[in-house]
């Protein structure tokens, strides 16, 4: 908020709602403290419709949830346990981003997927080979199940078609008149449409 709550120096503080509760509910990230003064002028101003273009009210925004990192977190510690159970032979161990870069820095070596790695291993007498294998990751199905719209009824269509048509999935390779193609298009009708 403004220098407002430095200058009213309020002793009393407010929990206020980013979002509203019915939408945001009492997550810690659409939580945050004011001082009653500003929280009060801030539903003062929403009321009357002045927060547009005020800077600010621009600063009350939501934090970005940490649920990827903190799954992330947990679960590295339970693959390293079972690492360590299916290899008791091996030497199975933990490291962090700070130390992976200070060995490229180290080595001079500029910021790659492949240097980290390289530097994760340790084993820096290793030399690179020639030839490099590059994998494209492609979708082989609709991630959204059901269309938006609803048909008629009041029922949703579904948005994916079986994973195998005619015994042939998207992005097969076959060959059509003399030339290789990728199946790009399926339905269920049989058709297919082939790219090169």
């Amino acid at each position: 908020m403004p220098a407002l709550s430095w200058q009213e120096k309020d002793p009393v503080l407010n929990v206020h709602h980013i979002e509203s509760r019915k939408t945001g509910g009492e997550s810690p990230s659409n939580l945050i403290t004011l001082c009653e003064t500003c929280h009060n002028e801030y539903h003062d101003k929403i009321k009357s419709g002045k927060t547009k273009g005020s800077e600010d009210f621009k600063l009350l925004k939501r934090a970005k949830p940490y649920r990827d990192a903190a799954f992330m977190g947990i679960m590295r510690w339970t693959l390293l346990e079972r690492l360590k159970e299916v290899n008791p032979d091996l030497e199975v161990v933990n490291t962090y981003g700070y130390l992976t870069k200070n060995k490229r820095i180290e080595l001079n070596l500029a910021k790659e997927h492949y240097n980290d790695a390289y530097c994760i291993a340790g084993n820096l007498n290793a030399r690179p080979l020639k030839q490099c294998l590059h994998l494209k990751k492609i979708k082989r199905h609709n991630r959204q199940i059901h269309q938006f719209n609803f048909i008629k009824g009041h029922k949703r269509k579904r948005n994916q078609t079986d994973h195998m048509v005619g015994g042939s999935c998207l992005f097969d390779q076959v060959k059509f008149e003399r030339q290789e193609c990728f199946m790009t298009g399926r339905r269920k009708s049989g058709s297919f449409v082939l790219k090169t």
